[in-house]
């Protein structure tokens, strides 16, 4: 579709900011400079300066529920993703989709995960009106690829990243010059299309822009690589208690230790969890860099003023905590995520710019309702998700009283015990390990980094009901039916669920459960 007829038309344009949606795949909430100082993410950090942080979660940590929870603004039980699954073709209301029937011009670069159309040749677009994509599937023939082997002829890019692959637990330097990196692609794909694209644009715009990194492969460019030393690193975390030891035994028939190159949990050798760790953050660090040259760029266009900016994730990593890799973990390390948001010049704001609000607790589906309120748009009824524009001005219109906890969960992956459903507030967080069925508490207060499990202790006996029974409402509620909540008791769950009933019947078929 021409560009110029998508960014004119100035008497269709409805009157709101420009949107920028701005994401990382698989990046911890504490792996950037503002949370750990040992980590160098100046750009990202700048951007929390110029905005708020603020205390976020992923309702179902892996990469497709996340997204969809994203697009739709809605929990898992209402988007119908439970776990590791198909983004749908198409929801009955969708961020992009709204946004561009309203008037904004809707582009998206880098990581979509909707899957490709081979007939079109193109990603399911879900209301982009342009994409320029890196999915990081291997199978898909996605712009990146299709670039690269015009860059690189008779080479595929998967060559940059010889010794490991798209779910691996290590590290090692990327192969090819850094221009070629995905990373790289994606923050010049942006560049460009806002110098070319977005001056003197007649109408609003939305633009998301996501990164595949720090999402295995840990291949950083080699400088970046350089960049991070031992003495960098956060150190493992591991219970004081034992709760987390099962994860360490290193199993043929789990799948972990440090034999299985996409192990989801097991005891590393130091030298090669050490590695694996700087490349991470080494990826973290080479995204940054282009976080830099998008924003230079919006301010070389005289766009940064008028444009809201949301940061986040779609999940963690388990990075060794509690001998966990990868994601899908109820935990801290799995889903916990950064969210800063940038506010234009002309919004009201009750907090200073550069603070941090983390006595709320949000969540990705928070960000749908937040590009319709900054973009002056009604808020959906079927959107479960508040707008983060509340909490800088509770007396924006659309505003209510923020919630008091989050509901995360997911369905069976890696492994059939994986299998669990949670509350949080941000001070509490209890588990319910549908498997076994089992228990857990911690206070996050006291043990952000989930050292002590508290579910057997008799202190805390009450505000383990008081959860329990917040959990059984919320099943109740929801009318997930006597396989989650009978008579009042949550009931052991042996086997997964990836779909609720409201998944739209015009489903993908549903991808193999170890590529999350």
């Amino acid at each position: 579709m021409n560009m110029l007829m998508l960014l004119g038309a100035a008497s269709a344009a409805p009157s709101g900011h420009n949107l920028l949606f701005m994401m990382a795949d698989q990046m911890r909430a504490d792996a950037f400079g503002k949370v750990n100082p040992r980590q160098k993410t100046p750009n990202i950090d700048q951007l929390a300066d110029d905005g708020i942080m603020l205390k976020a979660y992923t309702s179902t940590p892996s990469c497709t529920p996340a997204r969809a929870a994203i697009l739709t603004g809605q929990k898992p039980w209402n988007h119908g993703m439970l776990g590791y699954g198909a983004v749908a073709q198409k929801y009955p209301y969708e961020m992009p989709r709204t946004l561009a029937q309203s008037g904004y011009s809707t582009h998206s670069f880098g990581k979509d995960h909707f899957g490709w159309n081979t007939t079109a040749d193109e990603g399911v677009p879900h209301g982009y009106q342009t994409t320029d994509l890196y999915d990081g599937m291997v199978s898909e023939p996605d712009d990146y690829h299709q670039w690269f082997e015009r860059e690189m002829p008779g080479h595929k890019p998967e060559e940059g990243w010889p010794t490991l692959d798209m779910n691996s637990w290590m590290g090692a330097p990327y192969v090819f010059n850094s221009s070629l990196h995905p990373t790289a692609y994606v923050g010049r794909a942006a560049v460009k299309f806002i110098k070319e694209n977005l001056v003197n644009a007649t109408k609003p715009w939305f633009l998301k822009v996501s990164f595949h990194r720090p999402h295995s492969p840990y291949d950083p460019p080699q400088d970046y690589l350089d960049q991070v030393q031992e003495a960098d690193l956060l150190p493992t975390r591991i219970s004081t208690d034992g709760w987390d030891k099962n994860f360490s035994i290193n199993s043929h028939a789990n799948n972990c230790g440090p034999q299985f190159k996409d192990a989801w949990c097991g005891d590393m050798p130091a030298v090669n969890l050490t590695l694996a760790k700087r490349a991470y953050y080494g990826s973290i660090r080479f995204v940054d860099t282009q976080v830099g040259l998008i924003i230079a760029a919006l301010k070389e266009t005289s766009n940064y003023d008028n444009t809201l900016i949301v940061w986040t994730a779609d999940h963690g990593d388990g990075q060794g905590d509690h001998y966990h890799f990868r994601k899908t973990y109820p935990y801290e390390e799995s889903a916990a995520v950064p969210m800063i948001v940038r506010w234009p010049v002309t919004m009201k704001s009750i907090y200073p710019r550069g603070s941090q609000m983390m006595e709320k607790v949000t969540e990705l589906r928070d960000i749908f309702p937040t590009m319709l309120d900054g973009a002056g748009l009604e808020i959906g009824s079927s959107i479960d998700g508040q707008s983060l524009l509340c909490i800088i001005d509770p007396s924006r219109p659309q505003c209510k009283p923020w919630r008091q906890w989050i509901d995360l969960e997911h369905s069976t992956c890696y492994n059939i015990t994986n299998h669990w459903n949670a509350l949080t507030d941000g001070r509490m967080k209890y588990i319910f390990n549908a498997y076994f069925p089992g228990e857990q508490l911690f206070n996050l207060t006291a043990d952000p980094y989930e050292l002590v499990d508290i579910a057997a202790e008799p202190a805390y006996e009450s505000e383990l009901k008081l959860w329990r029974g917040r959990m059984v409402a919320q099943f109740e509620e929801e009318k997930r039916g006597p396989t989650f909540v009978l008579n009042g008791v949550l009931q052991q769950r042996v086997k997964g669920q990836t779909y609720s009933p409201n998944y739209p019947s015009n489903y993908q078929p549903e991808p193999d459960i170890n590529q999350a």
